[in-house]
This record gives C-alpha cells, structure tokens and sequence, in this order.
C-alpha cells in the first residue's frame, strides 16, 4: 500500500477481509414466524394515539447533548477530540504544537535528552578549544591601506585561514548534531506513543543508523558544494569584472537552488532514522513527503532556527562579556580576528556558553525535524492509525506494536 517500509508504515485496515456479518433481526420469541399475527388484546377503537414527541415516552433514552430539543438544544458537538498516548495528539499538527511537542519530549526525557546531549557538548566543546589553542595558525593580518592587486591578495589569504580555523569546528559540531539527533529521533518516536525509554535503549536503537546519517550528511554538503561551485566557477575562471558580475548571478542563483533542496532533503534524517531507509531512498523519501508542502515546511524550519538563532544571541552576549572582563581582552581584537591570541579564561567561558547553546539547541531541532516528518506522514499516510494501533489505543485494530 505504501512505498515506506519500516517503522509505522502504514498498513491496511484493521478490518480487511475479517468484516463481520449484518446482525439480522431475531424472530418472534412466540414461536409464529414471520407471519405472525396481532396479539388478541388491541386497545380499543378511538383511545390510542401515538406520543407527541418520539421517543419521549416512559423507559426510553434521553437525547445525546448537542442532540434533540430542550435546554440543550445547541447543535452538533463536533468531532471527539484526537487521542493523544503521548506528547502530540494523533492528527495533522499546528506550528506550535510541533514545537510544543518537541519542548514536552525533551522536558519528559530530559535526563535521557539533555544527558547525552550536555555529554556530547562537553566533548565536542573541549576538542574545539583544544584545537583553537593549539593547533590552528594565526588569521592573516589585514593592512587597512593596501590597495589592488596586495589588497585583493590580503582579503584572500584571510578568506583561507578562516576558512581553514573553522572547518574543524564545524566538523566536529556536525558529528555531534548527528549524534544527538539519532539518539532523540528515538525519544521522540517513544514519546509519541507515550513509552519510556533509557538512554541505553535508545543508544541501542539508533547505534545502527548513525554512520548511514553521518554519510547522509556528507552527501548532502557535497552536493551543495557543488551547486555553488557551479553556480559561481564560470564567473571566477573569465577572471574580470563581467566575471565578477557573472560570479554574483551565479552565486544568487546556487543559494536559490540550494534553499529549495535543503527544505526538500529536510525530513530525509528521520526517514533514514525511522524507516530504515538507505541514503539515496531518504532523500527521495524527504523530496516526496515535501512535495505541495514546500513553503509550509520553510516556514516552520525558518521559525525553528529562528528561535536557535535567538537563544544562541541571548546565551553568548552575557558569557562573553564575562569572557572579556576575565581575560582583560580588548573588545577590538575580538573583531579584528585575534582570537588565537586570548587566553584561557576567555576560552574556558566563552566555551561554557557553547556548551549551553549545544545542549539545549541540538535536541530541540532534532524534535522538531522528527515530528514535521510524523505530520506530513499524517497528512498524507494516515500515520496516525498506525501510531495508535502501535500505542495500543482501543478501537484500532491489532493492538499488537509493531515491531
């Protein structure tokens, strides 16, 4: 029925090819049959008529509320409200309880969430340090007054040394998100059905699946590298300034182009997580679940990063201004790229901060990733039948989880 295997995919009904015969009247309990007759006590002719109001007369039921006259005349009561086993109700999801969802998961599970995500912060938070002490060279130094050819050459050996003091970083931040988001995609399907789990259960189940989304995640920055490549090396190779112009169209382009496929490959990480899908098969799965839902899913991961964005302002603004006062840093060199130059206090707090932002960002994202996959699957899967099937709600067919 469906092209999803793996977890929750949705099946078919719970009453295909068992249906149950039409109850048929019982017969007359005077043994006459059908043709039956009247009983011999009739009332009298003229002295019975039928009662005013159907239904109204001795032993029978009172109307439904939102039903028949009275005092509760008020129209119909609408749907029953959607069961909810767990952190989000079974049905298709607002903005806002997706993020909600997300907040309630982590704060349910937090010693399971936040444990491992504080952990792997700490670790990830203590390599970068390291790494920004020791091992990575000085910023290029930028002479303000040189001009052509020396100025240009300057700017691009800075470009280079940046490039290269931050690709660690980020590298070992990527490795992180990807272990923390396997580990809360978990949570996150637990929670849903409203199950507890441990951190070992969940370690157990996503262990399986972290290098496919680590190669998943590769793949998806080596396409997007060479969309920019493309979109910008013409320009760069004519080497004038209808190259430069051609350079700046090109890369307007290639940020457009890859805007559409990173909200496209958005849900392809809780398909491979979840699904048990290959790489290439997550990312087709993600561009399908997205397919007519594009500027929906934009807007809620736009909202998403958002709110990161604004937590990560509101957490470093305070620790470094700590940051400086303790290590007596000028606030200038901070924005005249000397930061291999301060010291360890200012590394230290400045990193405790860090390690705040990642602990409470990387679980909240991976949240809200795994529950706009469960939605879009909602809208157009009916997940939901499956999901309560799988939380052994009553009335749903087999109650038996799926394995």
């Amino acid at each position: 029925m469906n092209d999803s295997p793996g977890w929750a995919s949705p099946g078919s009904a719970p009453s295909d090819g068992k249906e149950k015969a039409i109850p048929r009247p019982s017969d007359p309990q005077d043994g006459s049959g059908p043709t039956g007759q009247w009983s011999p006590e009739q009332p009298p002719p003229g002295q019975w008529s039928p009662p005013s109001n159907p239904g109204s007369g001795p032993g029978t039921r009172p109307p439904a509320p939102g039903w028949g006259g009275g005092p509760q005349r008020q129209g119909w009561a609408g749907p029953p409200p959607a069961a909810k086993p767990g952190v989000i109700p079974l049905r298709p999801l607002s903005l806002g309880e997706i993020l909600d969802g997300s907040v309630s998961a982590l704060r349910a599970h937090w010693r399971t969430a936040l444990g491992f995500s504080l952990t792997v912060s700490v670790i990830t938070q203590i390599a970068v340090i390291l790494m920004q002490r020791y091992l990575l060279p000085e910023p290029t130094s930028i002479d303000p007054n040189a001009t052509g050819a020396e100025a240009l050459r300057q700017t691009a050996d800075s470009a280079r040394s940046t490039l290269i003091s931050l690709a660690p970083a980020s590298l070992l931040s990527m490795i992180a998100t990807l272990f923390t988001a396997s580990v809360v995609t978990v949570i996150i399907s637990r929670s849903v059905l409203g199950r507890p789990t441990t951190l070992a259960d969940s370690w157990a189940e996503a262990r399986p699946r972290v290098l496919p989304l680590l190669g998943l995640t590769v793949l998806v920055a080596v396409i997007m590298a060479a969309i920019m490549a493309v979109g910008i090396g013409p320009g760069l190779l004519l080497g004038s300034e209808a190259g430069a112009a051609l350079a700046f169209l090109g890369f307007a382009a290639a940020c457009v182009v890859m805007l559409w496929l990173n909200v496209s490959f958005a849900l392809a990480a809780p398909a491979l997580m979840l699904e048990r899908q290959s790489i290439v098969a997550a990312l087709r799965r993600s561009a399908k679940l997205v397919r007519g839902a594009w500027w929906r899913t934009f807007g809620i991961l736009a909202l998403t990063y958002l709110l990161t964005f604004l937590l990560t302002f509101l957490v470093s603004i305070p620790f470094t201004a700590i940051a400086v006062v303790a290590d007596g840093t000028e606030v200038s060199d901070l924005f005249g790229g000397t930061a291999p130059s301060v010291g360890w206090p200012f590394l230290i707090v400045t990193g405790i901060g860090e390690v705040i932002v990642s602990t409470l960002i990387y679980p909240f994202v991976a949240g809200v990733m795994a529950l706009l996959y469960m939605d879009q699957r909602i809208r157009r899967e009916a997940l939901d039948l499956d999901l309560a099937r799988a939380a052994g709600l009553p009335g749903y067919g087999d109650n038996t989880p799926r394995s």
